[in-house]
């Protein structure tokens, strides 16, 4: 596999990272801006944003719990030429749960959809290993 196809799928989950980073950033400004919450409610680091800030916080730091073993996948991957067609539609898959993840995570925030699609995206990434370790394990 090229080395693009291989990294285009983390290429759009660092997208989707960023573009929650902005997006919490916007709805933090906008919180104080209208004096929703005061600098000293939340100085130390105080749990104290509103419910729509904190959703959208929340769901940019889950960007860097699972999505995290992708990225050690990939970069162990890449470089020991073990990452295949298998991998690279299998990232595209987990890629896929994480926007719809964040999407629900950002929107209705429905608790048992949301969690349906995280394992999802859970199962996916297990049988990536899974894979790589056998490939890796096996020499295959």
């Amino acid at each position: 596999m090229s080395v693009q196809s291989v990294l285009l799928p983390v290429f759009v989950l660092a997208g989707l990272t960023f573009a929650l980073l902005l997006a919490m950033a916007t709805a933090r400004t906008r919180a104080l801006a209208s004096r929703e919450i005061r600098l000293k409610d939340i100085a130390l680091g105080q749990p104290n944003w509103p419910t729509r800030v904190t959703q959208i916080g929340n769901c940019y730091r889950n960007q860097f719990e699972l999505p995290l073993l992708l990225y050690v996948l990939i970069a162990l991957a890449l470089p020991l030429r073990h990452a295949d067609l298998f991998i690279v539609l299998m990232s595209w898959v987990f890629v896929v749960t994480r926007l719809v993840h964040a999407a629900i995570f950002v929107t209705s925030n429905d608790v048992r959809q949301r969690s349906l699609v995280w394992f999802a995206g859970v199962l996916v990434l297990l049988a990536m290993w899974i894979y790589f370790a056998l490939k890796i394990l096996l020499l295959i």
